[in-house]
C-alpha cells in the first residue's frame, strides 16, 4: 500500500527518456543466474510525507529491503537542522552533502494530494512526486518547477538492509568518483591536491573494490558512478533493481558503503544505493556538467523504477 506520496495523472514521465548507458538486460547480471531463473516479486512501499516525503518501507517476498536507522529525533527535527539518519529512502534536493545537510526537503513536511502524490513547495522550487506500486514495480515520477537556469543534485537517498556477501552490479567501466573519505584507504600521494574527487574505473577504481557490500571492516566510502542509470543490487537469491530516467539531465549512482567506518565514536553499518540526477553529492563542487539544470521550460520531469526478482534453485 502506498502512503500519500507522486507526478499528476497516471501517464508517463513527459520527456524522459532511458539515459543513454543503460546496460543491455543481461550486462550486469551475476554468477547467480546460472543456478536459475530470476522470477519478479512484487513489492510494496510507504512513505511518509509527514517527515519530509521519506520512505519508510520497500517489502516483498518476506523481505523489508530499507534499513532502519538508530539516530533518534527524526520526529523533531526542523528545517535546514543537521541529517538525523533515520534510514529508509530519503529525498535529497538541491544537494546531499553540503548546505543544508541532505538538501531542504527531508527535513520539513509535504502536501498530500491522494493517489499517491505529495508536493512539497520552497520559494526557489515546487517538487512534485507520484509513487505507485500498483503492479508490484514501484514507480515515482518527479516533476520539478523552478526558474530556468535553476541548478540542482537529487538523489534518491535509498539505505538498504543488506548482508555481508551482497554486491552492487553496474557495467564494468563505469567512470566512478570516489570522495575525499576514501584517501585514506589510498597509499600516500594517490589523492590529487585540490580535487573533490578522484576518478577510476568500476568496479575497483584506485584499486578499491567496491562492489562488495560486505563484510564490516570499519571503512566508509562515498562513490559515484557517473552517467550510470541502472544497477543491480544481488544479496543471496534476492535482487533489487533501479533504474532512472531523465531526458537530458546528467543520470548517475551514488553508493555510501558504510562497513561501520562512520560515524565516530559510534560507527554502525550502512549502505546507500542511490540513483541520482547530477554527477556529485555536493552541489557547490558540482561542474557545469555535474548538476541538473532547469530548461527554459521551467519544468524537469524524471522517473525512478525500482524492481525486485528471487533466484530460483540458487545455492
Amino acid at each position: 500500500m502506498v502512503t500519500p506520496a507522486g507526478p499528476g495523472p497516471d501517464r508517463a514521465v513527459a520527456g524522459a527518456a532511458p539515459a543513454t548507458r543503460s546496460a543491455p538486460a543481461d550486462e550486469s547480471r551475476g554468477a547467480d543466474d546460472a543456478h536459475g531463473a530470476e522470477r519478479p516479486v512484487p513489492l510494496r512501499v510507504a512513505a511518509d510525507p509527514a517527515l519530509g516525503g521519506r520512505w519508510t518501507s520497500l517489502a516483498g517476498g518476506g523481505r523489508e529491503w530499507l534499513w532502519r536507522g538508530p539516530e533518534p529525533g527524526r520526529a523533531d527535527v526542523r528545517p535546514d537542522a543537521a541529517f538525523v539518519d533515520a534510514g529508509g529512502l530519503e529525498e535529497c534536493l538541491p544537494t546531499v552533502r553540503g548546505r543544508p545537510d541532505h538538501g531542504e526537503v527531508w527535513s520539513r513536511p509535504w502536501r498530500g494530494a491522494g493517489s499517491g502524490v505529495a508536493v512539497i513547495e520552497r520559494p526557489e522550487f515546487t517538487l512534485t512526486r507520484r509513487l505507485r506500486d500498483g503492479s508490484g514495480v514501484v514507480t515515482a515520477d518527479y516533476r520539478l518547477a523552478a526558474d530556468p537556469g535553476y541548478r540542482f543534485v537529487w538523489a534518491a537517498h535509498a539505505l538498504l538492509d543488506l548482508s555481508p556477501a551482497a554486491r552492487l552490479e553496474a557495467p564494468a567501466g563505469t567512470p566512478t568518483r570516489l570522495h575525499p573519505e576514501a584517501a585514506v584507504l589510498l597509499p600516500p600521494g594517490a589523492w590529487p591536491t585540490g580535487r573533490p574527487w578522484l576518478t577510476g574505473d568500476w568496479p575497483a577504481p584506485a584499486g578499491l573494490a567496491l562492489d562488495a557490500l560486505g563484510p564490516d571492516d570499519g571503512t566508509a566510502v562515498g562513490a559515484v558512478l557517473v552517467d550510470c542509470p541502472r544497477v543491480r543490487v544481488v544479496d543471496g537469491p534476492d535482487v533489487l533493481t533501479l533504474e532512472l530516467e531523465c531526458a537530458g539531465q546528467p543520470v548517475a549512482t551514488a553508493l555510501w558503503r558504510n562497513l561501520r567506518g562512520w560515524p565516530e565514536p559510534r560507527p554502525y553499518r550502512s549502505v546507500g544505493v542511490e540513483p541520482m540526477l547530477g554527477a556529485a553529492f555536493g552541489l557547490a563542487d558540482a561542474g557545469p556538467a555535474d548538476a541538473a539544470v532547469v530548461p527554459s521550460t521551467g519544468e524537469v520531469a524524471w522517473r525512478l523504477t525500482v524492481s525486485a526478482h528471487r533466484t530460483e534453485g540458487h545455492r
